[in-house]
């Protein structure tokens, strides 16, 4: 057998696999032709500009927004073909960190993270409340913020507390929509550090969705930059770049290098040309 062959047969089959997915709402079109795989243990970081369908696509993954066209499939199921009851049960195996942590704001920090166990009611309140208890400590959280509301909390605060929301059903994919946005450096960086330990500690399979570079170099394994449609050329890809963040730095193509950088030059020529 020769060392490809082998290769080949010990790769590990895709915890999630999106092929062809393709979303509108109404006559616009967001999603065009996207496909990727992401493997167990691995972190996909998907980039791209404001308006490019970042989010959206997160969502499609668990059919919270639903494709007109394409497949998710994780593991063997099809997330798209599922009935409700299925689809419900299938989300259970994934935890969301939201882009503003979406902390109930009438339950305190105890209660919002309780929640997902308490609604799968298949744990006493005593192991409810140790897990509450651990899950708030890896966050780096002290006991004395269980009893406080969100608004009591400083950002970077309520994100830990929806970390932990989301690990609290030790899920087998965690779902980050832009985990960092909002938030001083010192503090991004803190949640980018948790990320990779809680992808290190529990072996878990990871997209972010981010616009924060540190957060790219920081936890991902793998990158996707996607590109706003209504600025691609009619039959180019939406996909403009797959791979490694080290390869992510030496991509030739420029609108993908001033993203890295951060540079508005050619935005810029673009919004004078049309105040024309």
């Amino acid at each position: 057998m020769s060392a490809s062959n082998s290769a080949a047969e010990s790769k590990p089959e895709p915890v999630l696999r999106v092929q062809g997915l393709g979303l509108r709402f109404g006559s616009q079109q967001v999603l065009r032709d996207i496909s990727f795989s992401v493997y167990p243990g691995q972190t996909l970081a998907i980039i791209g500009e404001s308006g490019c369908g970042k989010t959206v696509l997160l969502k499609s993954l668990v059919a919270l927004v639903r494709p007109q066209q394409g497949e998710v499939w994780f593991h063997d199921r099809n997330m798209l073909a599922l009935d409700d009851r299925e689809l419900t049960r299938m989300r259970l195996r994934f935890g969301f960190v939201f882009q503003n942590a979406a902390l109930f704001d009438s339950l305190n920090v105890e209660q919002n993270i309780a929640f997902p166990l308490r609604r799968q009611g298949q744990k006493s309140e005593a192991e409810i409340r140790r897990i509450v208890r651990r899950r708030l400590h890896e966050v780096g959280l002290p006991e004395s913020v269980l009893a406080k509301k969100p608004a009591q909390l400083s950002g970077g605060m309520r994100k830990r507390v929806g970390l932990a929301r989301a690990l609290a059903v030790s899920p087998e994919v965690v779902l980050y929509d832009e985990p960092t946005t909002g938030l001083d450096p010192i503090m991004s960086d803190v949640i980018n550090e948790l990320i990779l330990r809680t992808q290190l500690r529990e072996s878990v399979t990871s997209v972010i969705v981010t616009h924060d570079m540190r957060t790219v170099r920081k936890t991902a394994d793998q990158v996707l930059m996607l590109y706003p449609l209504s600025r691609l050329q009619p039959g180019e890809p939406q996909v403009l770049f797959e791979g490694t963040p080290e390869q992510l730095q030496q991509a030739r193509d420029e609108r993908v290098q001033q993203f890295v950088r951060g540079e508005a030059g050619k935005r810029l020529q673009e919004m004078d040309e049309t105040m024309i």
